[in-house]
């Protein structure tokens, strides 16, 4: 490892409510600080992991090389590339070099907690999953976003979209949005509940298709999953399915209907189907790894924690730009702004399928029958 300060502060107030640690870091002297950022999945899926590297690029641009530098190890997603995930990261560990290794998902869970109890000087940023620090983890900051937030807002827009009669890719005479989930887990139903939870307080009538890729990669069956939604009735869909999830844009533009962008700005990185896209619900990953490594470099990043950023943190937003405003009529934006305003007040409290108020598993359930396609 690289010469790591040997003191290490508690931050009093962290410590009394949440047990925080707090242990400052920096690389030797006239050397950059070294991030890993280990991807099991690739880059180019116009979402989840390319908001993440575009984060770390845009932070080294801002500092410049001589203050920070990363490296991105592709690891790839399909069942046949799960071996070699937990060997991967134990190989940085063993390099030794990086002030930083950070992770993502569910899916790296037991790797990483493995890796943090075998290498306990080794520090790492886990991000969209929960980790269980009831057993360790001193080494690990895990931040989390509040995606229930953004996907309200989108689930609101969808239900007030798809009866309005000015806007040409819409049969208003049903009440059908749809949603596309890679697979079935707790941040994948958070999404979800979110986006039944703004479209019913819209319309108590609305009907949502829900279906499950089961992975995040294979965009042929989402794309088949997502034509059988606009074909039975859906107009606007939302993909939240990593790379699986462009399949659906292109059902979208195939079926000539909608479909709401996921984690990056999705009809800017696909201009050929801009049209079809209203805007994107943004988990701003790349932003939220900026602020970790920029607190770690100051050493203030809580280690031992979970941190949930929502709107008013900027860990979510609901990206409105020129694009949005052309496709989208101004009487819904409105609305929606108004909503964003009440939730980050605390005026609306979205339910959330995470942390210490998570619904239950029945109560998730009796919300998505209460809207299911009759």
């Amino acid at each position: 490892m690289k010469k790591r300060m040997l003191a290490v502060t508690l931050s009093t107030a962290m410590v009394a409510s949440m047990g925080a640690v707090t242990i400052p870091v920096h690389a030797e002297e006239g050397e950059p600080y070294k991030a890993a950022l280990l991807l099991n999945g690739t880059l180019g899926d116009k979402s989840f992991y390319d908001s993440a590297n575009e984060g770390l690029t845009r932070l080294q641009e801002e500092l410049g090389e001589d203050k920070f530098t990363f490296k991105v190890e592709q690891m790839g997603a399909t069942s046949a590339d799960e071996a070699k995930w937990e060997p991967t990261l134990y190989d940085y560990c063993d390099d030794g070099s990086y002030d930083i290794i950070i992770v993502g998902t569910y899916q790296m869970l037991d790797a990483l907690t493995n890796a943090s109890a075998d290498y306990p000087d080794q520090h790492f940023i886990y991000f969209d999953e929960a980790f269980d620090f009831s057993n360790g983890g001193e080494n690990v900051y895990d931040v989390m976003y509040k995606q229930n937030e953004v996907s309200y807002l989108v689930g609101a827009a969808a239900a007030m979209m798809t009866t309005d009669e000015s806007l040409e890719k819409i049969d208003p005479s049903n009440k059908i949005i749809g949603f596309l989930g890679g697979m079935e887990n707790s941040v994948i139903n958070d999404f979800l509940v979110g986006y039944i939870q703004g479209a019913k307080d819209i319309d108590e009538e609305i009907q949502v298709a829900l279906a499950y890729v089961g992975n995040f990669y294979d965009s042929a069956a989402a794309k088949d999953m997502a034509l059988t939604q606009y074909q039975n009735g859906a107009d606007v869909g939302f993909n939240v399915a990593g790379s699986a999830g462009l399949g659906q844009i292109e059902a979208a533009v195939d079926a000539d209907k909608y479909v709401f962008g996921v984690d990056s700005d999705q009809a800017a990185q696909l201009p050929d189907y801009a049209a079809n896209i209203p805007t994107s619900a943004l988990k701003n990953v790349g932003n939220s790894l900026i602020r970790a490594i920029k607190l770690d470099m100051d050493g203030e990043l809580p280690y031992g924690q979970l941190e949930y950023l929502g709107f008013a943190e900027g860990g979510v937003e609901l990206l409105s730009d020129a694009h949005y405003e052309e496709v989208v009529p101004e009487a819904i934006r409105t609305k929606v702004a108004e909503l964003q305003e009440k939730i980050t007040a605390g005026e609306i409290v979205v339910p959330t399928a995470l942390g210490d108020n998570a619904m239950s598993e029945d109560d998730i359930q009796a919300l998505i029958d209460s809207v299911k396609v009759k």
